[in-house]
């Protein structure tokens, strides 16, 4: 049942259609709040979109938690190992892996660059991964089921910076011991993968496990264990369990941990983008007061009848507290409603392009989260509210006399 002060409340509200400039600040509060509010949710729904982009990046080249020696030593015991993590219920698969650092040039080329040489099981690794999906180019030799001898896999990036495409001949060289000659192998680029992510598509290359093993002189070992989970969001929970299982000198790390520095960057610039855009409400909360309080001078003959008929103190304030949450809510539910429009918009049709060779996606991503739009209409709502309370206050301190003799 509606109470007296709330009809009250709306009467005045569509009383405002008599008064010309009462109506234009009315307009003007509800229309902040709603930009104020579509500002948000739109901001939110691209940050978002590219927290998802980068993460599904992550993991298209990353699994969900790699187990190494702290030391970084190699372990000929990995196959024990992977038997330890597969009793996990939250594990769905293992892929032993190598990891070297060397420099790589082309073989007609004099250029070189740094490159991070990862040793794996392809059919494993792709299980995890999903390369196949990512790979731009291959050469005619190349079956997507083993990488083959003396083949490697480049990032697109890397490749580029040596002038290499699938097929060519590249010149893999790794540091000797004790200061000997460096050592030089011949490779055929097998094919070129893109990640979209510059780290990895700049300084990644894959050849065979087997390869690896026989590369580096290490048979029947590894230095590190990819680990797949069934949910990625609680591989941080499932390291932990796997980092009791195998101990020391073992060590269980999740993507979340190895990625931190760039998902806190991203967490931070959301965090920043919502109090920015936040104070738009504010500035629209501001309206409201002010539009609360040229309501009081205007009706202050009506507040003292109303003193005069039994209303309290209390009452009245009610009344113009309902007034400025009414004019909120309405701000608010439109805001959300342009800002979900608009973020579908820029969702399902390709209305703005971007660089593809600086983005590595050619139109913005962006998520509607639920989440993030209730906590939108929630802080606006509760903004919008505490802006009607010192208007309020100050129509339950007018005297009523005075209110009827001078309104």
């Amino acid at each position: 049942m509606m109470s007296v002060e709330f009809f009250v409340a709306l009467r005045y509200l569509k009383a405002r259609k008599k008064g010309f400039f009462s109506l234009i600040t009315t307009f003007i509060a509800i229309g902040g709040t709603t930009l104020g509010v579509s500002a948000l949710v739109i901001t939110l729904a691209i940050m978002s979109g590219f927290q998802n982009d980068i993460r599904s990046k992550i993991l298209g080249i990353q699994s969900h938690i790699v187990v190494t020696r702290i030391d970084g030593e190699s372990f000929k015991d990995y196959v024990s190992i992977e038997n330890k993590i597969k009793t996990n219920k939250s594990v769905v698969s293992v892929s032993p892996f190598i990891r070297k650092q060397g420099v790589i040039r082309g073989f007609e080329s004099a250029s070189s660059t740094g490159i991070v040489i990862k040793a794996i099981d392809y059919a494993k690794e792709n299980a995890i991964l999903n390369f196949s999906k990512q790979i731009t180019m291959s050469d005619m030799g190349f079956d997507d089921k083993k990488i083959g001898e003396r083949a490697i896999i480049l990032g697109s990036e890397l490749a580029k910076s040596i002038d290499a495409s699938a097929g060519d001949q590249v010149i893999l060289m790794f540091p000797g011991s004790f200061g000997n000659i460096p050592k030089m192998y011949k490779f055929t680029v097998a094919a070129l993968i893109q990640s979209g992510m510059y780290d990895f598509d700049s300084s990644l290359g894959f050849i065979d496990l087997d390869e690896g093993q026989k590369l580096f002189a290490i048979p029947e070992a590894a230095t590190g264990i990819d680990v797949h989970t069934n949910n990625f969001d609680t591989a941080v929970t499932t390291a932990g369990q796997l980092q009791k299982k195998i101990s020391y000198p073992y060590r269980a790390k999740a993507w979340i941990e190895m990625s931190k520095n760039l998902l806190s960057a991203l967490k931070l610039e959301k965090i920043m983008m919502f109090i920015i855009l936040g104070l738009i409400i504010l500035v629209a909360a501001s309206n409201i007061i002010s539009n609360l309080l040229l309501l009081s001078v205007q009706k202050s003959k009506e507040i003292g009848i109303m003193s005069a008929m039994g209303f309290t103190k209390f009452s009245i304030a009610k009344v113009f507290f309902y007034e400025g949450l009414v004019v909120g809510l309405i701000g608010t539910i439109l805001g959300i409603m342009l800002g979900l429009a608009i973020s579908a918009v820029l969702k399902y049709f390709d209305i703005f392009k971007l660089p593809q060779g600086v983005y590595y996606v050619d139109k913005l991503p962006v998520a509607i989260i639920p989440t993030d739009i209730a906590m939108v209409a929630l802080s606006a709502f509760v903004i919008t509210a505490i802006a009607g309370i010192y208007p309020a206050y100050q129509v339950s301190k007018l005297d009523p006399l005075e209110a009827i003799r001078y309104g």
